[in-house]
């Protein structure tokens, strides 16, 4: 299952710095604006202690974590939406993610230029919101007179409801609402899937600190977490320059010395990646055996055959059945040989849901 989400903000906001840090991928990272042009695509593993643990008790040839894409994208200005700047490209790129990564500057550097003139991380979110909404509404405007005519007459009762939900997300927006703030219910967001909209899209917003902020953020962060408290967005406090330094250290061990040093226990960019997948609703099953442990990526409340046709299509096909262990009682007792003993394995059949961190393995016929 891919995961595909876009680091989004003003340029020089310390997007590419950060994306350096979460891939091995190395965007240029200068002090100027548009340093990033074309988006930079960076595979990176999702940090899992319990991949780890299964990994200690397996002892299997290879291990292999779940994976996340995160793509760097170009930095949008005033006017983006009508193709100001970068900004087609930039919305174009946006439009393909499934989430989006807010990268929003509190710190204060006078070494390092804001677009803007000054540090208002407030007003630097209502610029990207500004411009996401009027392409919103755009792409709305059109859709709309398309079904318009049809729905009015009223004897189509799904174009009737569908242009329903489209004046509802229009009138958000025109409110200078973003389209995730709508009054919807999950069938009226099934009827609006298909137009893409860009501020339907989950989303995080990091805010980049100074060194002496990161534990306790700032005034800058204070201001964020009041002007999102309507969105029920979460926000997660970075410094995308520690980062960077963690990003250089070789061992496990260095890097924990390190964040200790500063009061930390888990690095920014390690709960940046749990977040955005938590973001999307995922979660984690795992196979273990002696060629291979290794995580696989779901969506919450998926049943055993979708988790099965992740692995293979022929798997969701012609499932059978899941023999499943739960991930604390495979700790607990050791093995899979040690769970069947203790009773702790069960099969199950295609409507089991399942758990976050689930043992599983797969019977089907094709």
């Amino acid at each position: 299952m891919g995961l595909k989400c876009g680091i989004v903000g003003l340029p020089n906001v310390g997007k590419s710095t950060l994306f350096n840090c979460l891939s091995n991928a190395k965007a240029q990272a200068a002090n100027f604006p548009f340093c990033t042009i074309e988006p930079n695509l960076g595979i990176i593993t999702v940090p899992d202690e319990r991949l780890n643990t299964l990994e200690k008790l397996v002892k299997p040839q290879k291990t292999v974590p779940t994976t996340v894409e995160i793509v760097d994208i170009a930095g949008l200005v005033k006017g983006a939406s009508k193709g100001e700047g970068l900004g087609n490209q930039f919305l174009a790129n946006i439009r393909e993610t499934d989430a989006i990564l807010h990268v929003l500057r509190c710190f204060d550097d006078p070494n390092v230029v804001h677009v803007d003139g000054q540090v208002n991380p407030v007003r630097d979110k209502e610029t990207i919101d500004f411009e996401l909404q009027l392409k919103d509404l755009e792409t709305l405007e059109k859709r709309m007179q398309r079904i318009e005519k049809i729905a009015k007459v009223g004897a189509d009762k799904d174009a009737k409801k569908t242009y329903e939900v489209y004046t509802a997300l229009k009138q958000t927006l025109e409110k200078g609402q973003s389209a995730r703030s709508a009054p919807l219910s999950e069938e009226d967001w099934k009827l609006a899937a298909d137009l893409w909209l860009l501020t339907a899209k989950p989303v995080l917003y990091v805010c980049n600190v100074d060194e002496g902020s990161v534990v306790n953020g700032n005034k800058h962060v204070d201001a964020v977490r009041d002007a999102v408290k309507s969105e029920n967005a979460e926000i997660l406090v970075i410094a995308a320059a520690i980062e960077a330094d963690i990003a250089q250290l070789d061992s496990y061990e260095d890097r924990t010395a390190f964040l200790a040093d500063l009061g930390l226990q888990e690095s920014g960019v390690s709960k940046l990646i749990k977040s955005a997948y938590r973001l999307l609703n995922l979660q984690t099953y795992f196979t273990a055996g002696e060629k291979e442990v290794r995580a696989w990526t779901i969506h919450e409340g998926d049943t055993a055959p979708k988790a099965a046709g992740v692995i293979h299509t022929d798997f969701e096909k012609g499932f059978i059945r899941a023999e499943v262990i739960h991930y604390d009682d495979y700790v607990k007792l050791g093995s899979e040989l040690a769970c069947k003993e203790a009773g702790k394995l069960s099969v199950e059949g295609k409507e089991y849901i399942v758990l976050d961190g689930d043992i599983m393995h797969f019977r089907f016929n094709v």
